[in-house]
């Protein structure tokens, strides 16, 4: 009497990952995504280990949690996956005061984002891509 399980929103090759909370704007962030979208994953991790972007080093972790994914929870061959999307959405702002000149405050924003990164296997992909 328990409830249908859920139907798979994604197709049956592809796996993802999300990391949420990043404490990184959202701007700078997809200027790593935009690195590693649409390459093969094993060209995009070795991108992300040589970048010299602070949040190079999350971007990494959150694709080998999509890869890890598609490997071991959907039984597909990791040398044939492309990263078919890396999206970057807002999250919270923390809002902090700092004093300035003439007993004026100045707001100081940190702002947090989220990270979805999409892996797809591609059969018969080129070696260039």
């Amino acid at each position: 009497m328990s409830k249908e399980k859920t139907p798979r929103r994604l197709p049956d090759n592809e796996a993802k990952a999300v990391a949420r909370m990043l404490r990184v704007s959202p701007q700078k962030l997809n200027l790593v995504a935009q690195l590693i979208r649409g390459k093969k994953v094993d060209k995009a991790l070795a991108d992300l280990e040589f970048s010299r972007k602070r949040i190079a080093f999350d971007v990494k972790k959150t694709l080998e949690s999509a890869i890890a994914n598609a490997e071991n929870n959907h039984s597909l061959d990791v040398d044939d996956l492309i990263v078919a999307e890396a999206y970057v959405g807002k999250a919270m702002i923390m809002k902090r005061f700092s004093p300035r000149a003439r007993g004026r405050s100045g707001r100081i924003e940190k702002p947090f984002a989220h990270l979805t990164i999409v892996v797809r296997e591609i059969t018969g992909v080129p070696a260039g891509a």
